[in-house]
């Protein structure tokens, strides 16, 4: 699994919303609903990344050379 992509997923989702949250005062009204299910979304996907990659920590991809 690409670990540095779900890595960096996770950084912006978390980014997204803390910023998303420090800002709720300056953000028009009509959009500031569909930006918080965004980052709700992101933020779910994000814990569901951490999870994924705890369950298989200990995953090697076996090589053809392994298997012969």
């Amino acid at each position: 699994m690409f670990s540095e992509t779900n890595l960096i997923f996770i950084i912006v989702a978390f980014a997204f919303a803390a910023v998303l949250i420090m800002s709720r005062n300056s953000i028009a009204p009509p959009f500031r609903r569909g930006l918080a299910l965004i980052a709700l979304v992101m933020v779910v996907f994000a814990f569901f990344l951490i999870v994924y990659s705890f369950l298989h920590l200990g995953d090697q991809p076996q090589s053809l050379e392994q298997l012969y």
